[in-house]
């Protein structure tokens, strides 16, 4: 017989499953109505009853537990967030990487969601072709452990909330407003470039040589401080000495331990030590 498990889970059944899996409660507070309303229909489609059984099955069925970190997962961007950071980006990042006339830059965004952040920065890379003879070549991988996400991402497709802070000129260049509804997509020449890989963060080796990393509002937001320190370790370990990681505005990072140098005028945007 079905069991009918219609309530939304309590904070305490939901800080049990966090610690189950590592996750901090600092990073989901604000967040957690819409992943508890998730989680609970998880539980209601395994016919479970309450936490403990729910544990149970995530322990013991790798498929179960896949798809309810799937569940956990969170996604709230919109193109240029936090706009001082591409400022930074677009006048002096990007502009003292290419001044090494270094033939290829090498970024990722890890943990990219639903792609606003990696349209973001091809639109910054796209505008500075436009004022400089030549460019190195640009490799851009963009990387979740949502496949869905990721498809997506892929898609391009965006609502106007997610533009918002997009000014009209870059619109009207680099996006196409969809005939019906209020949505808007990315220009094809846009996806020309990007690298689409389904990853879980934990999950190594990765790829290694990056000139940027983008890990903005995953790792350091929602990991508890072990799997946070053990799953940056690896993602620095894909960055070169000299290049650069780039987090979220609410985040913070013990620069001294993982060899890295905060830049003076861009707070999110770290150096890895040469």
């Amino acid at each position: 017989m079905d069991v009918k498990w219609n309530l939304i889970m309590d904070d305490h059944q939901f800080k049990i499953l966090l610690d189950w899996w590592n996750f901090s409660w600092a990073g989901y507070r604000k967040v957690r109505k819409g992943v508890k309303k998730r989680i609970s229909r998880h539980m209601q489609e395994l016919n479970c009853s309450g936490i403990e059984a729910y544990l149970q099955l995530l322990t013991t069925q790798i498929t179960t537990r896949k798809e309810s970190e799937k569940r956990m997962t969170v996604s709230i961007s919109r193109f240029f967030r936090d706009k001082n950071l591409w400022r930074g980006l677009e006048q002096e990042i990007l502009p003292e990487l290419i001044e090494k006339e270094k033939r290829i830059i090498k970024v990722w965004s890890a943990g990219c969601a639903r792609g606003e952040e990696v349209y973001s920065f091809l639109i910054i890379w796209d505008r500075l072709r436009a004022i400089r003879n030549s460019l190195p070549l640009l490799k851009i991988t963009a990387s979740d452990m949502n496949p869905d996400y990721v498809e997506m991402a892929q898609a391009g497709a965006y609502s106007v909330a997610s533009l918002k802070e997009v000014p009209d000129e870059i619109r009207a260049t680099y996006f196409k407003k969809k005939k019906s509804g209020n949505r808007f997509d990315v220009k094809p020449a846009l996806k020309a470039a990007i690298k689409w890989q389904v990853r879980h963060l934990c999950d190594g080796p990765y790829d290694i040589g990056f000139d940027i990393i983008f890990l903005r509002n995953n790792v350091l937001t929602y990991y508890q401080e072990p799997l946070k320190n053990e799953v940056l370790m690896k993602v620095l370990a894909g960055l070169r000495a000299g290049g650069w990681l780039i987090i979220g505005s609410h985040e913070k990072i013990p620069a001294d331990t993982f060899k890295l140098t905060r830049h003076n005028a861009i707070p999110w945007a770290y150096k890895k030590n040469e």
